[in-house]
C-alpha cells in the first residue's frame, strides 16, 4: 500500500502483508471473508488477530448473510521503529499458528462452526503468545 494512501501516521507501520498472510494460508485463503489493516491505536501488545463469523443469528430472527460467514484477520499497527523484528517474529511463529488455528476450525464440528470465535496474538517484551478470546 502507498503510503499515500496508507491512512496510518508516519511512526506506525502494519508488520505483515496481505501477500503474507495469503502465502501463510494457502488454499485456506478461501474461508477469509476480509483481512483489514487497522488504522486505530487499541490494544498496544495486540499485532495479529483472527475471528471466525458464524452463520448465527445476531439479532432477534436475522441470521448472518452467508457472504460475512467464515474468518475475518486484522492486522495492528506497530512502531515503525519495531516493524522489521516483530515482522520476523510474525512470520516465523503467528503466521503457522494461524494457518493451523484456521485449518483446525475448518475441521471442527458443527457446535464450534456455530460459535463465534476470537484469536489474538499479542507482543509484549519480545515475547509472543496467543490465545482465544471469549
Amino acid at each position: 500500500m502507498s503510503a499515500r494512501n496508507r491512512k496510518l501516521p508516519r511512526h506506525r507501520s502494519w508488520p505483515l502483508t496481505a501477500t503474507d498472510i495469503r502465502d501463510c494460508l494457502g488454499p485456506h485463503m478461501t474461508r477469509v471473508t476480509e483481512v483489514r489493516f487497522l488504522t486505530g491505536h487499541g490494544s498496544e501488545s495486540i499485532v495479529l488477530g483472527a475471528e471466525w463469523v458464524a452463520p448465527m443469528s445476531r439479532t432477534y430472527g436475522r441470521g448472518i448473510h452467508p457472504d460475512s460467514v467464515g474468518f475475518r484477520i486484522d492486522v495492528h499497527p506497530v512502531d515503525s521503529t519495531e516493524r522489521a523484528a516483530i515482522r520476523a517474529v510474525l512470520r516465523a511463529d503467528a503466521l503457522p499458528q494461524l494457518h493451523a488455528w484456521v485449518a483446525q476450525g475448518l475441521a471442527s464440528d458443527e457446535t464450534w462452526l456455530l460459535t463465534p470465535h476470537l484469536h489474538y496474538w499479542r507482543l509484549t517484551d519480545g515475547r509472543l503468545t496467543h490465545r482465544d478470546e471469549a
